[in-house]
């Protein structure tokens, strides 16, 4: 398969992730926010919180990196132990929300201004090897789906115990 979102779409993907995001935590009340659905899982605020940290390490700080510099080595970081010392259960999902959109916004331009040369441009992660911008773009894309599914999980976790009967419909 050769086809692939392009940057324009890519950048419209990542606007439209912020918009869910901020719909659903926006019904959420507060309690399903900091609920952990499991032992090792995140809570909302968790994920908002990763998601903050991926855009800073992973997508846009490596985009920028990968820009400015020949080659250069990516580092990697240890997500479970960032969102551990982030504390975000005791942040208001708002506050996390709107810095959420805001780094959004900022990385929605960098996407939009990259040139096709851009593209290939890459450098050397220590855990995955050889990732170029086109990589970075299209797993950016992924990697925000895939937490929409987490936080749309959690609320169904919270509303799952509370169906009765109900949970047959779901086969689960």
């Amino acid at each position: 398969m050769t086809e692939h979102f392009s940057p324009a779409e890519i950048a419209a993907l990542l606007e439209s992730a912020v918009a869910i995001i901020r719909a659903e935590v926006e019904a959420l009340p507060k309690a399903v926010a900091i609920f952990h659905p499991g032992e090792d899982e995140w809570s909302v605020n968790e994920v908002i919180g990763h998601l903050i940290e991926a855009e800073r390490r992973g997508f846009a700080g490596r985009i920028k990196n990968l820009l400015a510099t020949k080659d250069p080595q990516l580092e990697g970081w240890d997500q479970n132990e960032v969102a551990r010392g982030r504390r975000d259960d005791m942040k208001p999902t708002a506050k996390l929300v709107a810095e959420l959109e805001r780094m959004r916004t900022e990385s929605v331009a960098l996407v939009r201004g990259l040139k096709p040369g851009d593209l290939t441009r890459g450098g050397q992660h220590p855990k995955v090897g050889w990732l170029r911008v086109e990589d970075l773009l299209q797993e950016w894309v992924y990697h925000d789906r895939n937490h929409l599914k987490q936080i749309l999980g959690n609320a169904q976790a919270w509303a799952w115990p509370h169906m009765g009967n109900a949970q047959k419909f779901s086969g689960e």
